[in-house]
């Protein structure tokens, strides 16, 4: 008997913990839902912000302080948005390996020499980089509970600001981009100084008629340029700060709703798992319940023999 009431105890033990990852999943799916709604809202904005500061840096000579490259760049910063809770899957870890990996082949010189800086957003992050002692400068814990753009811009103008006075020579931010609810794409990117890659070429925002016509024809649309009032370099001064802010804005809208992917979808094969552990504690429990009956019928039946004779 007490075997059966082992089991009977797993059983509940574990139909509790299946309640528990149930409404985990739920409230996973219900800020899901409101996270992604807040990113695809911002995409727009942030790819045309993108388009329109390529451009505007493409078809200029300016040399503006967020644009200029160090020729050896010596001091790194590297910021790394992890998640405030666990229970997410792989969430975490898949990340913070690819970046100690980009650490070993890139900047393993900068860490033994000290110029390597690092900000960790999230609990989860300040704890896996500082517990094997990486250079953590700083951390933001609960950035992501109350995420807003106010709070971003605050901790970004005094990033921009130190890279301006030399404090820094790059900056970097890894994070995980949301690609579906089971899907997260890893990336680590080059936030200052900024930088024009060939995925971010211009392409026309508008289009007249004349480059209406010139569609038609197939041109190449990409030395179509604006006429810029006041003039360029004033507005760079102003859309470029934007930019960086909105980059990290955006990146940390797409991690939120990465985490949040990532949690239900763990917690939804954890409660499946769950499933299948109280089947077969249930089969087993039946098992050794019918083993006992049989058990007791045979002492009885021997026990009325015993009698007879």
């Amino acid at each position: 008997m007490a075997n059966l009431r082992d089991i009977r105890d797993r059983i509940a033990s574990v139909k509790s913990t299946q309640q528990i990852t149930r409404a985990m999943k739920m409230v996973a799916a219900a800020r899901l839902r409101k996270a992604q709604e807040r990113m695809t809202d911002a995409r727009p904005y942030t790819y045309k912000l993108r388009e329109f500061v390529v451009r505007l840096v493409d078809k200029t000579e300016i040399v503006h302080p967020l644009t200029k490259k160090r020729e050896k760049p010596k001091h790194i910063l590297l910021m790394v948005m992890g998640s405030d809770r666990g229970l997410c899957g792989g969430f975490n870890n898949n990340l913070f390996r690819i970046v100690e990996h980009r650490i070993q082949d890139d900047f393993s010189e900068h860490r033994r020499e000290g110029t390597l800086s690092m900000i960790c957003f999230g609990k989860k992050a300040y704890d896996y980089f500082r517990t094997r002692k990486y250079p953590v400068i700083d951390h933001k814990i609960g950035f992501f509970e109350h995420l807003e753009y106010q709070h971003v811009v605050a901790v970004m103008n005094e990033i921009t600001d130190d890279f301006k006075s030399g404090t820094y020579d790059e900056v970097h931010l890894a994070y995980n981009e949301f690609k579906s609810v089971i899907a997260q794409h890893r990336r680590i990117q080059k936030i200052l100084p900024v930088e024009i890659g060939d995925e971010f070429k211009p392409v026309p925002a508008t289009k007249p008629d004349e480059v209406k016509e010139a569609a038609k024809e197939k041109k190449d649309l990409s030395d179509i340029d604006y006429i810029y009032e006041p003039d360029a370099e004033s507005i760079l001064d102003v859309v470029l700060p934007l930019f960086v802010n909105i980059q990290i804005w955006q990146a940390s809208l797409e991690s939120f709703a990465a985490e949040q992917g990532a949690r239900m979808t763990a917690m939804d094969s954890a409660t499946e798992n769950a499933g299948e552990i109280i089947s077969d504690l249930e089969l087993k429990y039946n098992q050794a319940r019918q083993a006992a009956i049989t058990t007791e019928i045979s002492e009885i039946v021997s026990g009325a023999e015993a009698l007879s004779e």
